[in-house]
């Protein structure tokens, strides 16, 4: 661990963070960026995960009769919207299908900022090509929520079956919405709080740590 108390004038963590990039481990014309040999301690993606429905499928949803989840989501989907479903009603639903939602927090996101999130079939769906994810809150492991994500899905796989041949590339039952997740609460990090932080190397090395300290004493005294 190398930690190194600044000066007044680069305490502000956006400018530290910025000349560090651009840092070079040592004066030799190999040289390498500093952030491509250490990373800063505390600073890391965040992972968040959420329950949501996939809608608009054209006929390979779920069967609802051996996947009951779906449909009591949904029910409480449309009770959320004024809608209530009389007991006793078995709703046959082809084109809905119940997925885990997955993302990455990035270190330092903003409220409004995008983030890419990945959406997998949790039930016994047989495609969710050309689905629409429904707003879905995804939490952090602290169980608070941290983002939304909706929109429609892109799948690598694609398949075809007739007279009863099946010919299926890549996976159709998983897939990624770019873009498709809205931060709404901030990740508190206390990275440079105290007007110092901590800087891990990748590999440990005495000799890369030593060059390090050096190019970084040459470049702010």
């Amino acid at each position: 661990h190398l930690s190194r108390l600044l000066p007044a004038r680069m305490r502000h963590a956006g400018l530290v963070l910025l000349a560090l990039c651009t840092l070079a481990a040592c004066p030799s014309a190999n040289a390498e960026r500093l952030k491509e040999l250490a990373s800063i301690q505390g600073v890391r993606d965040n992972a968040l995960i959420g329950y949501g429905l996939m809608v608009g499928l054209d006929g390979t949803g779920d069967q609802t009769m051996q996947t009951p989840f779906t449909t009591q989501s949904l029910s409480n989907m449309l009770q959320q919207l004024g809608i209530t479903v009389p007991q006793g009603v078995n709703m046959q639903l082809k084109n809905v299908a119940a997925v885990m939602v997955t993302a990455q927090l990035p270190s330092f996101a903003r409220p409004g900022q995008n983030i890419d999130v990945t959406v997998s079939s949790m039930g016994n769906a047989k495609s969710l090509r050309g689905g629409t994810l429904l707003m879905t809150p995804l939490k952090g492991v602290d169980g608070a929520v941290y983002a939304f994500a909706q929109g429609n899905m892109v799948v690598g796989g694609v398949g075809a079956s007739a007279n009863g041949s099946k010919v299926q590339i890549n996976q159709l039952n998983a897939g990624r919405i770019p873009a498709g997740g809205t931060v709404e609460r901030v990740v508190e990090s206390s990275v440079g709080g105290e007007g110092s932080f901590t800087l891990e190397l990748m590999r440990s090395d005495f000799g890369t740590a030593q060059r390090t300290v050096e190019a970084i004493n040459r470049q702010f005294g």
